[in-house]
């Protein structure tokens, strides 16, 4: 199976797709933009948001909230404003910043940092409240990616993309809790290391591969490979389902200045004959 360009802006590095309101929100982190894709009509959008951002999503209240080389922001669109939330780990610049991020099925965000300079252990997984109380959750990180509900929430996965594994825990959607740590997909032995990733209908993740040009769907319960979708470029970086029904897989990709990969940076569609769920927005 194979994906294609469907956007006509080159991103420096797209990270974070998700589906909001009949379009495809992204990041271009190197880029210090949120982007927008509509696939009705192709229109395309972008915000300047003057510094490296790893995530953009959504508020229930509208605007978004985002994280970055300065912490967690709300983002108004129509203003350009910027309103700081926190920075858990402000003695650690410039190296690290937030990288991926995703609201649980309640709202809550659940959003990671990088090491830039690959510091093992020196990144941290963390839970922002709806009443924004940031509480760390996960440490001992290196570079944060990739996070996952199932469709009864009751089960998180989770990429640290250096451990090459998916973590699942026991989830509690009521408390925002997580428990019962276990390795649910090895990936030490493919091409490339798993970056973001989404999840279907059925429970099966879709994991984009950095530096292996493609997504791959694994079965979680067995960690079997199901399918695989091949693109022409090495900086595969994130995945989410959108479109009609949900049935649309838009893929992220960054570039490596490599001029043998002219579509490096674009984004990516292809439909592979499943759903996916909707995205939640941050309920604070």
């Amino acid at each position: 199976m194979k994906a294609e360009a469907v956007s006509k802006t080159l991103s420096k590095w797209g990270e974070g797709p998700l589906w909001f309101d009949g379009r495809v929100y992204y990041v271009d982190i190197e880029g210090h933009r949120i982007r927008s894709y509509d696939p009705s009509s192709g229109e395309e959008g972008a915000w300047e948001v003057g510094e490296r951002v790893g995530f953009a999503i959504p508020r229930e209240g509208g605007g978004f909230i985002m994280g970055g080389d300065n912490g967690l922001a709300f983002f108004d669109p129509e203003t350009g404003e910027k309103t700081a939330i926190v920075d858990p780990e402000p003695d650690k610049k410039p190296d690290n910043r937030f990288n991926d991020g995703k609201c649980d099925p309640m709202g809550r965000l659940w959003a990671g940092t990088i090491s830039t300079l690959k510091n093992k252990g020196a990144a941290a997984l963390y839970r922002l409240d709806t009443e924004l109380e940031l509480t760390e959750q996960f440490p001992n990180v290196t570079n944060s990616n990739g996070l996952s509900w199932t469709k009864n929430g009751e089960t998180f996965y989770y990429i640290d993309t250096p451990s090459k594994t998916v973590r699942a825990f026991d989830y509690d959607p009521k408390s925002g809790s997580i428990s019962n740590e276990r390795v649910a997909i090895d990936t030490i032995d493919l091409e490339g290391s798993p970056d973001g990733m989404t999840i279907d209908e059925n429970d099966h993740v879709w994991i984009a591969f950095c530096r292996g040009g493609c997504v791959r769907c694994f079965n979680p319960a067995t960690g079997e490979i199901l399918e695989t979708v091949e693109l022409p470029i090495s900086g595969v970086t994130s995945c989410a389902f959108g479109g009609d029904e949900l049935g649309t897989l838009y893929i992220t990709t960054g570039s490596f200045g490599n001029p043998e990969e002219p579509a490096a940076g674009h984004l990516f569609a292809v439909r592979p004959g499943v759903r996916g769920l909707p995205t939640v927005a941050f309920a604070g």
